[in-house]
């Protein structure tokens, strides 16, 4: 028989391994509850911790994966507040460490994140997404789509601010966009509902909509999979 999948994919959530609140567990277990088919855990991480971060992030998820099959986990992280010099390096040492995705925190407007740092990540093609891009210029959107970097329109408070900028950019050079949680609390992960409620309150039609929730996630489903090993069907 097959697995009952769930409906929502989220490929940005912290645990108490950085500033969120939560076990990589009980992240975990919340989230089947939430009808979740897809999570990505993505703590924040600067460079010496990149190892004592995934190396737990893995022996979480591995311990549980069989328990909760309805659920797919990826393990990765967020580089987060590194110079944008920084930013390449990095990614490929937590690919060398066995980050299945990698994020980069990107230019919210409610953060002082380093100028640059949205060029750097998307120009980089060891960078799966660049979270909360704020501000993001249509060159950086380009250059995204061109290397296969991912941008967020972000359920999380402050970082939303500039969702609507986000996706009129991304949309007007062909960059793909993705809603996610920056879940660090209970509350913080998504329904369904508002999941569509972010892509639409950001200016998508109801087919981008559709894109952004459910197409644009397999394609990235896909790529995380080949990385990981994994084969599971959605």
């Amino acid at each position: 028989m097959a697995i009952a999948r769930g409906t929502i994919h989220d490929f940005h959530s912290h645990t108490f391994l950085s500033d969120g609140e939560l076990s990589p567990v009980e992240l975990i277990r919340r989230a089947v509850v939430a009808d979740y088919a897809t999570l990505a855990i993505t703590d924040h991480c600067g460079i010496g911790d990149l190892g004592r971060i995934l190396a737990t992030l893995r022996a979480d998820r591995d311990a549980v994966r069989d328990a909760w099959p309805e659920i797919e986990v990826f393990i990765g992280v967020e580089l987060t507040h590194l110079p944008p010099e920084v930013i390449p390096s990095a990614a490929y040492r937590a690919r060398e460490l066995g980050a299945e995705i990698v994020n980069v925190h990107g230019e919210t407007p409610v953060e002082p994140t380093a100028p640059g740092t949205n060029a750097a990540a998307a120009r980089c093609e060891l960078v799966d997404l660049l979270v909360h891009p704020g501000l993001i210029t249509e060159d950086d959107a380009a250059a995204a789509r061109e290397h296969g970097v991912f941008l967020e329109l972000t359920y999380g408070r402050g970082h939303s601010l500039t969702n609507g900028h986000v996706a009129k950019t991304a949309l007007a050079v062909g960059a793909h966009l993705l809603v996610n949680s920056d879940a660090h609390i209970p509350p913080g992960l998504l329904s369904a509902e508002m999941a569509r409620r972010i892509a639409r309150g950001a200016g998508l039609t109801a087919d981008q909509a559709e894109q952004t929730l459910r197409h644009n996630p397999e394609r990235l489903i896909a790529r995380l999979r080949e990385r990981s090993g994994s084969r599971r069907i959605l």
